[in-house]
């Protein structure tokens, strides 16, 4: 984190220049924050078009809620207005994280672009670095450690890509506020592909050619990562920590070049089905499985083959499809009723056995649309999904149907619960404190924040003059590491993926997820 005061800070305010942007960084804070209000007592707010003012940001887990506004010199009582975020929740959060980020770059200017130790003056006549690199043969020379992320910024899976970047970005800030790794300091440049395979190819090739990355760190989904992984090996480009539990990233051996945190989707799924039939003591054949239609979905259903084969239970289990990008759930819920429909004939039943649970490999809004669709149907139904889903958006989707539709869905985790108090989450809810304050604890931001970590140790292990092999060689080495997630770190030669554990989650009727034994 730049310095925010002391000799560092006083050096980089001198000159007009530099003055010039501070007051610019400021009266754009002062801009977006300052609205005037009628009477002596006007509120500051934050006003985005189209938008209900936003709400306060909800305090940390741990962190004093603010205390409220005391009363005017009258007497008058003042009347408690409702939340405006409740109707405009992602519209708040889009609000909130440009906050943030604007808090974040005015301090960036405060703190001065001053060379640790140094004035301004002398750095102005410092020649320019030299280009950065694309993670070959340049990287000994480079001054900096750059990182590509492939996300999804816009369509409907666009909270996904603004909760990554937010997770590593904070990891990030912390290490360059310790020095960065050996002397070079650290970024990441995240690049929209709209969660489309056909556009990621060229994201990933204008990140190379433009930003000079070493490698990619927590690019979104499947089918995504699989449209570049030829050219990644090709290039010897490292490929960390995906947000995908794919079998396609998860090869045996492992492709030298890509490295994983996560459990796989078909752990995920495994562990569910187990969850199932031994603790809620549903038959295997009742047992449906609603999935994406792609690599993401197919590897969650394999997930659970595995885990009906382990069990010694043979036969087809009904499989739901919904194309990805959209919320188009109508053929599922159809083929399920069809299912479910059963007629009387010579006094025998006809069709399939009844259904009692689904397990879903969905994305948080086609997710959410299924769960309406079914509930209103089948109000029995018991609903599993796996991490990727997006738990937090999930939830908040959820919540606007109501508690009938909540209560009781069953998500497996890849991280221990982000607002819980394991080391980690702790390390975690600080730092999201001290670089993006008005950013909350999420389950995606939070397994990219561990993801970079992990990735930051394998490039200190690398050493100063790290190219792509010395980082596999880093990662590798990291064995029986404990960062107070609950499970050890652990890489090997033939090991390319660091956790294998799943955590079992269950929502509430307000929202709230909380932490269920799966065995």
């Amino acid at each position: 984190m730049p310095q925010r005061q002391g000799r560092g800070m006083r050096a980089s305010l001198r000159g007009p220049r530099c003055g010039i942007r501070i007051l610019c960084a400021v009266a754009l804070i002062a801009g977006a924050l300052a609205i005037p209000g009628s009477g002596a007592s006007a509120q500051n707010v934050l006003m985005i078009e189209g938008a209900a003012p936003l709400a306060p940001a909800r305090p940390l887990p741990g962190r004093v809620a603010p205390a409220a506004a005391a009363p005017s010199a009258s007497g008058a009582a003042r009347a408690v207005a409702a939340d405006p975020c409740a109707d405009h929740a992602e519209a708040c959060r889009d609000a909130r994280r440009k906050l943030s980020e604007d808090l974040k770059a005015a301090s960036d200017v405060a703190g001065g672009q001053a060379a640790a130790g140094g004035a301004r003056a002398e750095k102005e006549n410092t020649p320019a670095p030299p280009a950065a690199y694309g993670g070959l043969r340049e990287a000994a020379a480079a001054t900096d450690l750059r990182f590509g992320m492939i996300v999804p910024l816009s369509g409907a899976n666009k909270e996904f890509g603004a909760e990554l970047k937010l997770g590593a970005e904070t990891a990030f800030a912390a290490a360059n506020e310790a020095g960065g790794v050996n002397g070079r300091a650290l970024k990441v440049f995240a690049a929209d592909d709209g969660y489309d395979p056909a556009r990621t190819p060229d994201v990933l090739k204008s990140l190379v050619d433009k930003e000079r990355i070493f490698g990619c760190l927590s690019n979104f989904g499947t089918p995504t990562s699989a449209s570049i992984l030829p050219y990644v090996l090709e290039h010897k480009l490292i490929f960390f920590g995906a947000f995908s539990g794919a079998g396609v990233l998860r090869r045996d051996p492992p492709d030298r070049y890509v490295s994983n945190y996560r459990a796989s989707y078909a752990e995920e799924t495994e562990a569910a089905t187990r969850y199932l039939i031994k603790v809620r003591r549903i038959a295997p054949a009742e047992i449906a499985v609603f999935a994406q239609d792609d690599a993401f979905g197919e590897s969650g259903y394999a997930g659970v083959e595995k885990a009906m084969r382990a069990l010694n239970e043979i036969g087809s289990i009904l499989h739901l499809r919904y194309p990805r990008n959209t919320i188009d759930v109508a053929s599922a819920i159809e083929e399920l009723s069809r299912r479910e429909t059963t007629r009387t004939a010579r006094g025998k039943k006809i069709g399939g056995p009844h259904i009692k649970a689904v397990i879903m490999v969905a994305t948080y809004r086609a997710a959410a649309k299924f769960v309406e669709k079914a509930r209103e149907q089948f109000p029995e139904l018991i609903l599993t999904n796996v991490s990727a889903v997006g738990s937090n958006n999930f939830a908040e989707e959820l919540k606007l149907l109501g508690p009938r539709y909540i209560k009781g869905i069953v998500v497996t985790q890849v991280v221990p619960d982000p607002n819980g108090y394991c080391s980690i989450a702790l390390e975690f809810k600080n730092a999201l404190i001290k670089y993006f304050p008005l950013e909350h604890p999420d389950y995606v931001a939070f397994e990219s924040y561990i993801n970079a970590k992990i990735l930051i140790e394998g490039l200190k292990r690398a050493g100063p003059a790290a190219d792509s092999d010395k980082v596999v060689a880093g990662l590798e080495s990291i064995h029986g590491w404990d960062i107070g997630l609950g499970a050890t770190i652990n890489f090997s030669v033939s090991e390319h993926q660091a956790v294998h554990k799943v955590w079992g989650t269950q929502l509430d009727e307000n929202g709230t997820f909380k932490p269920i034994d799966l065995e």
